[in-house]
């Protein structure tokens, strides 16, 4: 007699198959709409799931998980609004190339798409989620169910990266469906390049004897590629994104050192400038106006980046570990360098540090103790505020290239729970480092309530709160472009040590700069969450002001 294949619920076929991929953690918020997958992970217990007290929240924190561990982040949310809420990290995580999978429900399949007006129904939610991410997919049926699944994870991990959405009604996600024999993802193969063009590629190299390589985060897997051209003398420099790529106490980098007049001085010196995974931002070339070495050429996974921003003498499409590991065995040995550009690169980078520094006044005491008191085995997670943009995207020195998280897209109130996510990536993979996390105060309340779901799920992390309660960069534009009519940007804040206290979570207040790295010390060494707000009033101001990203 056979056996009756097994059965199970579409929900569950769902969670068998992110086991399948190797998810170790999920994030978001139970709703009707999602139980039938969140009662599967609970049942099953294979998959921690991280319950955000918001979807935004929710998907952030996927996000800097997949950043953090090089694997695919997983958020879960519900329908109609609980999905709109997710829409904006959505943005920042396509912005950020992060290969994240969006589950999300959706109202039963015979209302549908019939403006009925049905509870909790958003009409067009596919096409937003379309808008928002890389593509998006329903599942009508249960037997299409893995086939969808398999081919948005197989769109969110080909480069170039992103978050893919699928919606499953409810009513699908309660059905049955014979469990199949074979549940694995598809495999992406990373792009193979073509062999005449690297080779036509190192034969211009060759040639060169001041070459720069400019990593961007789409180089991140090539680290001990690129750290060989680095030993073979080339310079190295990183958009903000692409940082630790190559340590950055490494003798050839610049670090993220990428804009800075003494560094665009010394841009000037070079003849030939390799860029491998990067597309030149506006915020990091002012505004595609800065002073690039003149012969430039380019690899990168995704065929649509040649020629943009700038222009290319040859392109290679490639993956960047491929790519540059092939080049590299191509010029082991025959690179003739100029022995002055090593020492060349740190006055440039010695210059751009003190250009810096003598912007930051008393604060260079808080970047400088973050950097020695922390050491190096951290994940760097920033929030968009003055003192991450002005130095902390390039500050403290990283070592690993999925070291530095950051709100890419520009969007503020993202780094809270973003220092959720790199933490619970950190647990879950054994990597071993402690997350810290710089927040404005603005920033800091846009998503309050994730301080919650840190000290539910015990997350290590360490919140550097910047708090003088008001948006700082926007007063400060205000006072560039608008004579001073400080409108909207004044902010009431709470006593953070009580708010800190109702939540069980440890709080420092750093109002003397003195006691920087004596407080620092103490409230890294907090195994679970905590909270050290610096006290901006009783600090005083900037020596000087950041008024936007700098232009021409």
């Amino acid at each position: 007699m056979s056996t009756q294949p097994t059965r199970i619920t579409v929900g569950e076929l769902a969670t068998r198959f992110l086991e399948a991929c190797g998810v170790q953690a999920a994030f978001g918020v139970i709703s009707i709409h999602n139980m039938p997958i969140l009662d599967a992970f609970h049942r099953r217990q294979k998959i921690r799931f991280v319950s955000a007290r918001g979807e935004a929240g929710a998907c952030n924190m996927a996000d800097a998980y997949a950043r953090v561990s090089g694997t695919l982040g997983v958020c879960v949310t519900s329908t109609g609004t609980g999905c709109g809420n997710a829409a904006g990290a959505l943005v920042e995580a396509i912005t950020a190339g992060t290969p994240l999978l969006h589950l999300t429900g959706q109202i039963e399949s015979p209302f549908l798409d019939r403006d009925l007006g049905f509870i909790h129904e958003h009409p067009a939610q596919l096409a937003m989620l379309q808008s928002v991410g890389k593509d998006a997919f329903r599942i009508r049926n249960p037997e299409t169910a893995l086939a969808t699944l398999r081919e948005a994870v197989r769109i969110a991990q080909t480069p170039p990266c992103g978050p893919v959405s699928v919606e499953i009604p409810i009513d699908v996600q309660k059905m049955l469906v014979d469990l199949p024999a074979d549940i694995a993802p598809v495999a992406v193969p990373p792009v193979q390049p073509n062999a005449a063009l690297v080779d036509a590629l190192a034969e211009r190299l060759f040639k060169a004897r001041r070459p720069l390589l400019w990593l961007g985060g789409g180089a991140r897997g090539a680290s001990a590629a690129a750290r060989r051209l680095a030993d073979m003398g080339f310079a190295i420099v990183t958009s903000v994104q692409g940082r630790g790529t190559v340590p950055e106490d490494h003798p050839n980098t610049l670090g993220s050192y990428n804009l800075q007049k003494p560094v665009e001085q010394f841009y000037e010196t070079l003849d030939a400038m390799l860029v491998v995974g990067s597309r030149l931002r506006s915020n990091e070339t002012l505004t595609y106006q800065l002073h690039l070495p003149a012969t430039r050429y380019r690899i990168d996974a995704n065929p649509l980046v040649e020629n943009r921003a700038y222009t290319s003498e040859l392109f290679v499409q490639g993956d960047a570990q491929l790519t540059l590991d092939a080049l590299a065995d191509r010029l082991e040995g025959r690179m003739q360098i100029d022995p002055q550009l090593t020492r060349d690169v740190q006055q440039a980078r010695g210059a751009a540090v003190a250009l810096i520094d003598g912007a930051l006044g008393p604060y260079v005491k808080l970047k400088n103790a973050v950097g020695e008191v922390a050491g190096k085995a951290i994940w760097w997670v920033r929030d968009i505020t003055l003192s991450n943009t002005m130095w902390g995207n390039r500050e403290p020195a990283l070592d690993h290239p999925r070291a530095g998280v950051h709100a890419l897209g520009g969007g503020i109130g993202q780094g809270l729970a973003m220092g959720i996510g790199a933490a619970v990536a950190d647990a879950q993979h054994g990597l071993g480092r402690k997350t810290l996390a710089l927040c404005g105060d603005g920033g800091f309340m846009l998503n309050v309530g994730e301080l919650a779901c840190a000290a539910q799920e015990r997350a290590n992390v360490l919140f550097i709160v910047m708090n003088d309660q008001r948006y700082g960069v926007i007063r400060n534009i205000q006072d560039d472009i608008y004579g001073s009519r400080h409108c909207y940007v004044d902010l009431h804040t709470p006593d953070f040590a009580q708010f800190c206290a109702s939540m069980r979570v440890p709080h420092w207040r750093l109002s003397n700069p003195a006691a920087t790295a004596a407080t620092l010390r103490e409230a890294i060494a907090v195994q679970g969450p905590a909270v050290l707000e610096v006290d901006m009033d009783a600090w005083g101001p900037f020596a000087a002001k950041f008024a936007g990203p700098p232009k021409k």
